[in-house]
This record gives structure tokens, sequence and C-alpha cells, in this order.
């Protein structure tokens, strides 16, 4: 993670197992590393996911206030996701086909909860917590922000849709291996939401 990390920031700052949405594939194979994951798991009351959950906060640092006890307010945001791995599949227009709801990220819809109130691209969000899935397609991605709370992520109601930000897609030169979000401060409580996977990357900003 933190090597993938490292790669997102600086590309970024320089330049500027089904466990996915979508329809139904053809069978994937997956690789004997990932068998022998579940095999292996030294764990004897539940299979080893592999698609582990993350959180992510803004401003990015707050984990580490709040646990020296220097955190003086709530965070304005954080996002609850799930992490699948490449595992030298194709993914955007083959594993994550275009034009369909991806929960960005694997198992459960990916949450961003709004601590405080937000605007994105000229539109404002009440604080309050939200369903975050996208469309991808292979110049832009479509970000959705949906009321459809605690919901499977292939199963998202997007009659509950309520807002919708468009945003142009990057390719980095290196590629991340695991599906990775995470919160970039831009200075003056302005954030960039950043999502990469593989060689795609793309980044959602915020302003509180």
């Amino acid at each position: 993670m933190r090597s993938c990390f490292a790669i997102i920031v600086i590309l970024l700052f320089a330049s500027c197992s089904d466990s996915t949405g979508g329809s139904e594939q053809a069978p994937i194979t997956i690789k004997k590393e990932t068998l022998d994951i579940k095999k292996n798991n030294p764990n004897p009351y539940v299979d080893k996911d592999v698609s582990i959950m993350d959180m992510t906060y803004y401003p990015p640092d707050y984990p580490s206030l709040k646990m020296h006890h220097l955190a003086t307010t709530a965070p304005f945001a954080r996002v609850i996701y799930s992490r699948p791995i490449k595992l030298g599949r194709k993914i955007f227009g083959g594993l994550v086909p275009y034009g369909k709801q991806w929960r960005l990220g694997a198992n459960e819809a990916t949450e961003i909860e709004f601590f405080k109130a937000a605007t994105i691209q000229g539109k404002k969000i009440n604080p309050g917590r939200y369903i975050l899935y996208c469309v991808p397609e292979a110049a832009k991605w479509t970000l959705v922000l949906n009321n459809d709370i605690f919901t499977w992520g292939k199963e998202i109601d997007s009659s509950k849709d309520i807002l919708k930000f468009e945003v142009p897609v990057t390719k980095p030169t290196a590629p991340c291996e695991d599906f990775t979000m995470l919160f970039r401060d831009e200075g003056n409580n302005h954030a960039g939401l950043i999502m990469a996977w593989d060689d795609v990357a793309v980044n959602l900003p915020i302003e509180f």
C-alpha cells in the first residue's frame, strides 16, 4: 500500500475476486498466489478476504492526529472501501466494463461521509453518509453520489442517485496493483479524492 500511495502522489503532483461491480463476466482464472492466500490462512475463524477493507480521511493526517490526541475537530470527510487486486487481469474494459456501474472497489458499496458541508464542481453537498460509485469510460469517469446506504456493491439502486460528476482519466506511467483511494491535501480546505487502479487514475476535487 505504501508503494502504491507513493507512486500515485508523485505522479499526480508531477502531472497535474470477481470482486468488482458491473455485469457478469466470463469465468476468470485466479492466480495460484490468490488461492495460496486462502489455503494458508492462519486464522481458524474466518477466510482471508483478498480485497481488504480500507479507510482514508481528509485531512490525510487525521488518524495520526487523533491517535496522538492532537485532533481538535472532526475530520472533513472519510471514505470506506475495499481494495481488489489486479492479479494479471485486464481491469478497465475487461473485469470492470465500460458504461456500467462499478462500486469503486469490492464487496459492499463504497461509502463517503462528509462531516462538513462540501462543494464539488459547484454543487453543494450536505454533511452525511453517501454511497459513491462510478460509471467508467476510457477517457472519463462519471462519479455518482447515492443515498442507497448499506447496500451490496453490485445492487446499487440508481433511482437514489443524488449528484453526478464527470472527471477525466489520466494515465500514470507506473501501474497500481491494488485499487487505491486517498485524499490529497491541496491547501485552503481543498482536497483531491484520488482513485487509481492498474494504469488509470482520476481526481475528484472537493472544496470544504
